[in-house]
C-alpha cells in the first residue's frame, strides 16, 4: 500500500493514458463510433492525461483537486450510461441524434461493456486522487 500510496499520481495517469489509448483503437482501429455520451466520457477522461501528466510532473501537491472534477463527472456520465444500456426506456434526448447511447458493441462475461470500463476507470482515478503520501 505505501508503494501505491507513494505512487498514486502516476498510477492514476497511467489509467487515464490506457483508457485514452483504448478509447482511440475502439474507433479509430476497431471502427466502432461512440455516441454522444461516450463523446463527454472522453471529454472528461482525455484533459486527465495532461492534468495529472503535468502534475506528476512539476509535482505539484494540488494535482489531486484539479483532476478530481473531471473524474467526478466522467463517472457519472459512465453511471447514466450503464443505467440507459440496462432499462433502456430511461433514455434522454441527449442520446437522441447518431449513434444510440443504449447499443452494446462490447460486452464481455455478460456484463463488462464500454460503460462498465470507463465507470472502472474513474472510479480507480478518484479512488487514487484520495491516496496521499505518507512522507
Amino acid at each position: 500500500m505505501a508503494l501505491i500510496r507513494k505512487y498514486h499520481i502516476a498510477i492514476a495517469w497511467m489509467i487515464a493514458t490506457s483508457a485514452m489509448l483504448i478509447s482511440l483503437v475502439f474507433s479509430e482501429w476497431m471502427k466502432l463510433p461512440p455516441c454522444d455520451l461516450c463523446w463527454y466520457q472522453r471529454m472528461a477522461m482525455y484533459p486527465l492525461v495532461l492534468i495529472l501528466g503535468v502534475g506528476m510532473y512539476r509535482k505539484d501537491p494540488l494535482v489531486s483537486t484539479y483532476a478530481f472534477p473531471f473524474a467526478c463527472i466522467g463517472l457519472l456520465l459512465a453511471v447514466y450510461q450503464i443505467t440507459i444500456q440496462t432499462f433502456p426506456a430511461s433514455e434522454m434526448k441527449i442520446c437522441s441524434v447518431g449513434v444510440s447511447c443504449t447499443e452494446d458493441y462490447l460486452n464481455l462475461f455478460g456484463f463488462i461493456t464500454i460503460p462498465m470500463l470507463s465507470f472502472v476507470g474513474f472510479l480507480a482515478i478518484i479512488i487514487l486522487l484520495y491516496l496521499r503520501d505518507e512522507r
